[in-house]
């Protein structure tokens, strides 16, 4: 049997006015979703166990058959695994944002969490000067994709708070900088960091072109590294996974995974959707399992854009579902899980913890379980309810 899981990341939120009371998933047009929840089984998943945060780290971990509670370290760690970046065990890695801070009155604001969106070909200039200036036995930085970037602090602390930038947004600072011990440190290295940015060429060249400079970075997600069993140990499979997100590849890496790069595959609302759909497909020749990860709609949620998600959730049911769908008729024998990691409401521009609505859809599938559409209301009404670690175990089944 061929297995494959279909995620859109933050795809679930709440129902808004302006939509007729009704949520994206709701009101986006998602024939392909719509037609594997008549013909499969709906229902909610809790991906977020009590007691953790709701970040795509975990709620992915969730998904990929694995319950946070007994592997969960952090972030970082996961992404520093697809970077290959190897910590020690005393190492601890933080995840590192370019973003843009805007001073308003007596008080620093967070503008913008990605630094609008910042090329990968910026930031890893900005990123190299920083490792060059900043860097030492110590602490280096490394460069990862757009705004997302790594820093590694060698046989570090890791017991202090830290929060994600995108939780925010428009936002003063003050009361959301790292605390507890060892954040001293980060601030410090964060006020040097805004001093070696401040007229880089690649800021001022943004600045010139109307584009937020970088003017900051932004330490969160810190972790040291996980131990994870591979799929092939749990469940005896052999697998790939298909994201431009380095969590998630780091996530697959652990797992014993192969990863997939598509080309155009940008994390944010121009990614190649066709192209992911298109390699997933290629990966089942010759795997049992994939792992297709799509961001978009979480991207278009954290910058409270309603226009940008509905565009995501539609293009991810039209190119990455709608592909899938009809190619892997071939294989005969096939199971395909689609769903969200957690919500990701675009009114609050951050994750929360409620389950979210999950679709199974089996080769030879005749009628539901009674939901007629894909989305938070018909799953609640099936009354499914499951962990969302043991979604895995059940797709296998």
């Amino acid at each position: 049997m061929k297995v494959i899981i279909l995620l859109g990341d933050g795809m679930s939120d709440i129902a808004y006015s302006e939509l007729g009371d009704k949520s994206p998933l709701q009101y986006a047009a998602t024939p392909n979703m719509d037609f594997m929840a008549q013909h499969g089984q709906v229902g909610l998943a809790h991906t977020v166990p009590a007691g953790l945060l709701p970040g795509s780290d975990v709620a992915n971990l969730s998904v990929f058959g694995y319950d946070p509670r007994t592997c969960y370290t952090g972030r970082s760690p996961l992404e520093a695994i697809s970077m290959g970046v190897v910590l020690g065990l005393e190492d601890v890695a933080f995840r590192m944002n370019l973003v843009t801070l805007k001073p308003q009155g007596s008080s620093i604001y967070m503008q913008d969490f990605s630094a609008g969106h910042i090329s990968t070909g910026d930031a890893r200039e900005l990123v190299e000067t920083l490792h060059k200036e900043l860097g030492s036995s110590e602490v280096e930085f490394y460069p990862g994709v757009g705004y997302r970037h790594l820093m590694v602090w060698r046989g570090g602390k890791d017991a202090m708070r830290t929060i994600p930038p995108h939780d925010i947004t428009g936002k003063a600072i003050i009361d959301s900088l790292p605390s507890g011990d060892g954040a001293d440190m980060l601030n410090n290295l964060m006020n040097h960091a805004q001093m070696v940015l401040h007229n880089h060429p690649v800021n001022l060249r943004r600045k010139e072109q109307g584009q937020l400079p970088a003017n900051s970075v932004w330490l969160w997600g810190h972790g040291k590294t996980p131990l994870i069993k591979t799929y092939r140990e749990m469940f005896g499979l052999t697998g790939a996974v298909i994201s431009a997100v380095d969590l998630i590849k780091g996530i697959g890496i652990s797992a014993g995974l192969d990863i997939i790069n598509v080309e155009g595959a940008t994390g944010y609302i121009d990614t190649n959707y066709l192209g992911k759909g298109q390699a997933a497909l290629a990966a089942l020749d010759d795997h049992d399992f994939v792992y297709v990860h799509v961001e978009a709609p979480d991207e278009a949620s954290h910058e409270g854009n309603m226009q940008h998600k509905l565009q995501a959730i539609a293009d991810f049911d039209r190119l990455v579902v709608g592909t899938v769908l009809e190619g892997i008729k071939k294989f005969g024998d096939y199971a395909v899980l689609c769903m969200p990691d957690h919500p990701t409401p675009v009114k609050l521009m951050t994750h929360t913890s409620d389950p979210v609505p999950f679709v199974i859809y089996r080769s030879g599938a005749g009628e539901g379980n009674g939901a007629v559409s894909y989305d938070e209301l018909q799953a609640k009404g099936t009354g499914l309810v499951v962990e969302g670690h043991l979604l895995l175990p059940k797709l296998l089944a």
